[in-house]
This record gives C-alpha cells, structure tokens and sequence, in this order.
C-alpha cells in the first residue's frame, strides 16, 4: 500500500500461540479443585474474621493471615452491575446481557459473574441470585465451572446487607 486505507481497520481475527505456565499456590489450588465439586471456597482473615473469595494468603485491607479456608454458598446478593450492549469479539453472549457483582452468602467481598435468565432492565442491586453450574463430568476445576448467575425469586436483600460488600 502506498496510503493509507480509506476505512479504518476495526480489527485483525488471527490465532495467537502463547504458551503459559500458571502455578495456582496452595489455596488457590484447593480453591479450584473445589469448584469441580460444586464448593466455593474463600479464606478468613485471622483478625477481622471477613472472608475472602477467591481465598487469599492474607487481607488485603489488615495484612492478617487468611490462612483458614471455609466454605461459602453458591447465592449471594447482586451488588453492582452494568448492562452490556457492545459485542466483545469471540464472546458469543447474546446483546444485551448483565455483567455483575456478587457478594456470595459467606463472603465479604463481590465476586464478578455473569447474570443470566432474567431480562437486563429486570437486574436491581439486591437481588438475590444462585450460580448456574456445568453438569457433573463436564467440570474441570476453573472459573468456567460457573457458567452464569441465575435470580432465585427470593426477595430482595436490604441494602444495608451489602453495602459494604459491593
């Protein structure tokens, strides 16, 4: 080419090859496996007792050790949230869709997740959702086991409940 194009390129759909090696750590690794048996695992801080998802060696907010891992639900309570209306390339969501934070019973802090089976102009901060998971045999221990959230019908939580959770 001897000028520029007269459109913009937009984007370039090329495979990559990029090898990692990922070295999990000893709670992130029992965090993991646990997914595969449907469990949420997060970690307890040793001096404020609030507890972490996914676990942590210790609190980010006191420096603690977080070194007792406990169990926490797979609901929670949808505590922020955006609609999503632009396509992200090599996603295959339908447009629009909600992308949320969930404070799961049990834990301090949101975790991010996907909201499914509801309308997007139905998400509201307080409404309380359950994990969707991938069937027995098809789960391999990673965040993907989790394949959305899904509104349980239950009634909303107070805001008072997540507020400091978001």
């Amino acid at each position: 080419m001897n000028q520029p194009p007269e459109q913009g390129i937009k984007y370039i759909d090329s495979t990559v090859y990029l090898p990692y090696d990922y070295i999990a750590g000893d709670y992130k690794t029992r965090y993991l496996q646990a997914l595969k048996d449907k469990r949420i695992l997060g970690s307890k801080c040793s001096k404020t007792g609030k507890v972490f998802v996914p676990p942590l060696g210790n609190s980010p907010e006191s420096f603690a050790p977080a070194t007792e891992l406990v169990e926490v639900a797979d609901r929670g309570i949808l505590t922020t949230f955006c609609i999503v209306n632009i396509p992200v390339i090599g996603r295959s969501l339908e447009i629009p869709y909600v992308a949320a934070s969930v404070a799961l019973d049990g834990a301090d802090i949101s975790i991010f997740a996907l909201i499914q089976e509801c309308k997007p102009e139905d998400a509201r901060m307080g409404m309380r959702v359950e994990a969707v998971w991938k069937p027995d045999g098809e789960r391999q221990g990673d965040h993907e086991d989790i394949l959305y959230f899904r509104p349980t019908g239950e009634p909303d939580a107070p805001q008072a409940s997540y507020i400091t959770r978001l």
